[in-house]
């Protein structure tokens, strides 16, 4: 008959696991890490454009839409894709691949409208995919590539490691370029 009080050779000996309790004491004695303050995230939308990721903060981000029933508008620079009915409510819709001068392909029903608002203005972004909302350091963010040139350029608010553009959407809203001021002469 064996005795419960005689060390078994699958058992741990009393000095071990007196080593293994106290570690563990100590790791649930120590303070937890401070959560990042809410400044230092930013909350952000990710999609696709043409095989490259781009972000905006969810602040701007009313909702993500279908796109469905886009009616063209004459006399629109290019990058203005047409209108959508969201609800009763007229939604203009930017192509950003042509303001960006990124590659184009055809229009599907797998293309979502990200509907912003901001600067007293709402509009609908169109992108390819939607990949989904996620939170960002914001010290991660680089100022620029050297690959964004031009006009992706005066629009970054940054680039993480992970090659994630993060468009500022404020400075987009507020850029002049993106109201139409065109009158059909008769």
């Amino acid at each position: 008959m064996k005795n419960d009080a005689e060390p078994n050779s699958a058992h741990a000996s009393p000095p071990t696991a007196t080593q293994i309790l106290r570690a563990r004491a100590r790791a649930l004695a120590r303070p937890p890490e401070p959560a990042p303050a809410a400044e230092t995230l930013l909350e952000v939308l990710e999609f696709r454009l043409a095989q490259e990721r781009y972000a905006v903060e969810t602040r701007y981000v009313r909702e993500v839409h279908p796109l469905k029933d886009l009616a063209p508008l004459p006399c629109t620079p290019p990058f203005v894709l047409g209108i959508v009915n969201v609800r009763g409510h007229i939604l203009p819709v930017l192509a950003l691949k042509k303001f960006f001068d990124l590659p184009e392909q055809g229009l599907t029903d797998l293309h979502r409208i990200i509907h912003v608002c901001g600067h007293d203005l709402e509009l609908g972004l169109l992108a390819d995919v939607i990949v989904g909302v996620r939170s960002i350091p914001v010290e991660s963010l680089q100022s620029s590539l050297p690959t964004l040139t031009g006009i992706r350029g005066d629009y970054l608010k940054g680039v993480t490691a992970e090659r994630l553009v993060v468009l500022d959407l404020a400075r987009i809203l507020a850029d002049p370029k993106i109201i139409v001021h065109e009158e059909v002469a008769n």
